[in-house]
């Protein structure tokens, strides 16, 4: 499908989005939206989110903005430090909206599968989003996230955990803060073709002790 701008890929985190979940009413709404099927909602995988959506990535014509929630948010920190992409290209921005806290030591299983978490600055420009109130994370490890992965921090104030059980619905705070990210991408963007990132990623991931990590 030819557009005018860049396809937008939601990726959604434990136990996905439902009906009433903003990732879910944006896909229903644009049609540059689609979602990414990571699969195994309830029962994570780190490497196989990455590798998930990893061929999203590569399925998909470019360039890509990311709009992430939730534990997607760390997929794709894991997958931007393990893909090697280069600069801006193919995915050109992202909008991380309440990462959860991977790192806590009473995080549940399926949240520490995924620590510690990436410390590799993103790729791409980025804005990350939390608000003040959020249970999975604190608003100071979500702006220390926001350091770590080089993203431009945005204070929601009290948005909970920025879902349907929110209440923020179709959540226009986070329409304009996608079309931040895709104005700043257009800033950034370049022809500069991507490095062989897939065997990049296999061999980092075949490489990565599932013991140690998941």
């Amino acid at each position: 499908m030819n557009r005018a701008g860049p396809v937008i890929l939601t990726v959604p985190g434990l136990n996905g989005s439902g009906p009433s979940h903003w990732q879910t009413l944006w896909e229903t709404s644009r049609s540059d939206t689609a979602r990414v099927d990571l699969g195994m909602w309830h029962g994570p995988h780190r490497n196989s989110w990455v590798t998930k959506l990893d061929q999203a990535v590569r399925t998909t014509d470019a360039p890509i903005i990311l709009a992430a929630h939730g534990l997607g948010c760390l997929a794709v920190a894991w997958w931007a430090e393990l893909a090697g992409q280069a600069y801006g290209w193919p995915v050109a921005g992202a909008l991380l909206t309440a990462p959860p806290d991977v790192d806590r030591p009473n995080a549940a299983p399926e949240l520490k599968a995924f620590g510690p978490s990436p410390t590799t600055a993103l790729p791409f420009p980025s804005i990350l989003a939390a608000s003040t109130d959020d249970p999975w994370i604190s608003v100071d490890h979500a702006h220390s996230l926001a350091v770590l992965w080089g993203s431009h921090f945005v204070e929601l104030g009290d948005c909970g955990h920025v879902n349907a059980a929110s209440g923020v619905g179709w959540w226009d705070e986070g329409q304009e803060l996608l079309e931040r990210v895709i104005n700043a991408s257009e800033l950034n963007s370049s022809t500069t073709p991507v490095i062989d990132a897939r065997s990049v990623l296999a061999a980092k991931l075949d490489g990565f002790s599932y013991a140690r990590h998941l």
